[in-house]
């Protein structure tokens, strides 16, 4: 075979390789036709943790070591012992509530249930799965291999793994509806929401809750509200407060493609130690990158499969040309 027409085979059955392998990353996710979820009102939180102890009840997680042999159910973070935890944030003296400038506010940390969940995204087993109705990120434990893969694809640093588990486990919110809670599917809501006395937790459909939000932040700073608790569709009582001036957006309706838990504050999201995150979800990019990454992986197979067909092709030419001579 000539090396120009070899160059030529090979070029050739590279470029048709390549063409029909190119991928582009999928769009994000869009939130589940039935989603439900959780508005955390930072302005209303008075740092009770009254949803850390009903969230403690409800799933049955132990209280967790503060040294010196006491035993609390108020962690100071995330654990395997503890799926909803209150933080603050202070500035300065620390006196005046929700202000960036010598005060303090409160935030609270729990599973985001992202509308694309980069948890689900990158778990190889499909231990963690997002409920195509609801919208709820669920984990199963007797799925998982603990490779805790879960916890790098998490921006929140949600996943917690229980290390002191011979077996290991992961551990999570899951908006209370696993096996043996079932609150949701029964009608029910979260048991944050339920137990917190001022609404600043507050349970409902994404949209709903999402509506209530922009309601919020148009309001005018200092005129009175009667704020929802419990459901937002079917609130049980009403918190009275005067209006703070509010961020100028919700925290959740884009972030990295959206989440059914989304946060209110009035001081800067930065402050509270949320993420710096785009519109576009990580798993919709890394998904594509794999994608294509994968595909590629077949084209020197396929390059050499189109020139070893070449090569066979013009053995079988030259050996027929030596035959006709003899």
């Amino acid at each position: 075979m000539q090396r120009r027409k070899f160059f030529r085979a090979s070029l050739g059955a590279a470029s048709a390789a390549l063409a029909s392998t190119v991928v582009h990353a999928r769009p994000n996710l869009e939130p589940a036709p039935q989603a439900v979820g959780m508005l955390y009102d930072s302005t209303l939180c008075v740092g009770c943790k009254a949803c850390v102890s009903k969230c403690k009840e409800v799933n049955g997680m132990p209280p967790v070591s503060m040294g010196d042999q006491v035993q609390s159910d108020f962690a100071m973070d995330l654990g395997p012992k503890t799926l909803n935890v209150i933080k603050i944030y202070t500035d300065g003296k620390a006196t005046v509530k929700d202000s960036e400038k010598d005060g303090f506010a409160f935030e609270k940390r729990s599973c985001m249930h992202c509308v694309d969940p980069g948890c689900v995204s990158v778990c190889p087993v499909s231990s963690l799965t997002r409920d195509p109705l609801t919208g709820i990120v669920s984990y199963n434990a007797d799925v998982c291999i603990g490779c805790r893969t879960c916890m790098t694809g998490c921006p929140y640093n949600v996943p917690q793994y229980d290390y002191d588990n011979p077996i290991g486990q992961i551990h999570k919110c899951q908006m209370c509806n696993q096996k043996g809670v079932e609150r949701i599917s029964k009608g029910g809501m979260t048991g944050c929401a339920e137990a917190c006395p001022t609404g600043a937790t507050l349970f409902g459909s994404r949209e709903a809750l999402l509506a209530e939000a922009k309601r919020r932040i148009a309001l005018k700073p200092g005129e009175i509200y009667n704020y929802p608790m419990g459901d937002v569709r079917k609130p049980n009582k009403f918190h009275e407060k005067a209006v703070p001036q509010y961020q100028s957006h919700v925290w959740g309706e884009k972030e990295a493609g959206g989440t059914n838990v989304m946060h209110l504050s009035a001081i800067s999201y930065d402050k509270l130690s949320m993420p710096p995150l785009g519109e576009r979800s990580a798993a919709s990019i890394s998904e594509g990158v794999q994608s294509t990454v994968y595909a590629y992986m077949a084209l020197p197979a396929m390059a050499l499969g189109g020139l070893s067909w070449i090569v066979r092709r013009n053995t079988e030419v030259a050996n027929q040309d030596e035959g006709d001579k003899t």
